[in-house]
């Protein structure tokens, strides 16, 4: 294991403490491993918090500021953030208007979000969740509910930050991030695993020749194992699994994230892109807006994911909503 770390066991705190050291007029650190934006609470403004392990960076901190989140509880490489993590960031966060919380739909974040919830609730802060569902290859579509979250996280917080920052109260914020979700679908590709510091050894093995097409953000394993293939053929398969899903129809718009698992060359995304849009132009699918980057990782593994969120007028607006935070900045 090569690595720019010092202790393997205190990678998530010494990140945490680079990445406030960093940017100090956008994020400030409460508690042990909770980060909000530097003016949290707003008063009056519903707090928007996104959470959960470390290891997918720019997610989720990396999302802080307006029109995005207000919080961030962290944990550990690949792990949920405890109750009192997430209740840190919670009461950093709340500013009277009540707090809805955004996560990948995984066992470990749905209890520890829910028991945090619970108290906070006690506590006299209201709480409303979303369990982000958005991964077509975890789950049949009769099964929704049960799909794990992956980088669709990005449209469903750009949804409820932009409608938290229009001064929506809890109950628009809350239904602004559930459109986003039922509305998103995404498959990803890994061409390579990655290393968790403190096991030291690879999560999964590829031969030199293999990818695991829809591979789950934390390793799980996906839907098949096949020879490598060209980036068109891949991309054919990520993008026609998205549309089984009966959602997407031709006329549609649609908002695009073609998004880098940590180990992947901007040039070889915007080949994927190359062909996503394609694809679409042919299923006469517009293009309202497109990411390419990494916006979710999964540390150094290589390999991307597709999403698509179809857009109606109002999640169109959220889309377009100014937005500025240290790792994500949108004019209009």
């Amino acid at each position: 294991m090569k690595k720019l770390i010092n202790d393997t066991f205190q990678v998530t705190r010494e990140e945490l403490e680079g990445f406030v050291a960093a940017f100090p007029r956008a994020v400030r650190r409460v508690g042990i491993q909770a980060v909000v934006r530097q003016d949290a609470p707003v008063t009056g403004k519903v707090g928007v918090i996104l959470g959960g392990g470390s290891g997918h960076e720019p997610l989720f901190m990396g999302y802080l500021g307006r029109g995005l989140a207000d919080g961030c509880p962290v944990g550990n490489i690949f792990a949920s953030p405890s109750p009192s993590i997430v209740l840190d960031a919670t009461r950093a966060v709340s500013g009277g208007a009540g707090v809805l919380y955004i996560y990948g739909n995984y066992s470990g974040d749905c209890m520890n979000f829910d028991i945090a919830a619970e108290i906070a609730e006690k506590e006299g802060i209201h709480v409303e969740t979303i369990r982000v569902t958005d991964d077509v290859a975890s789950a049949p579509l009769e099964q929704k509910e049960s799909r794990r979250g992956i980088a669709g996280d990005f449209f469903v917080l750009k949804a409820a930050g932009a409608c938290a920052d229009d001064n929506g109260d809890l109950e628009h914020v809350r239904a602004a991030a559930c459109k986003a979700n039922d509305n998103c679908r995404s498959m990803g590709v890994a061409l390579s695993s990655c290393t968790i510091p403190a096991s030291g050894r690879p999560i999964f093995a590829l031969g030199a020749d293999e990818i695991e097409i829809g591979l789950g953000i934390h390793g799980e394993p996906g839907e098949s194992r096949q020879k490598l293939m060209t980036a068109d053929q891949i991309t054919d398969v990520l993008v026609s699994r998205i549309l089984e899903d009966p959602l997407f129809h031709a006329g549609d718009e649609v908002a695009v994230l073609v998004n880098g698992l940590g180990a992947t060359p901007l040039a070889e995304l915007f080949i994927v892109f190359r062909r996503v849009a394609r694809l679409l132009h042919d299923a006469r699918i517009h293009i309202h807006r497109s990411y390419v980057g990494e916006y979710s990782t999964s540390l150094e593994m290589a390999g991307c994911s597709v999403t698509l969120m179809r857009l109606d007028e109002e999640l169109r607006r959220w889309v377009d909503w100014p937005a500025n935070s240290p790792y994500f900045t949108q004019v209009n």
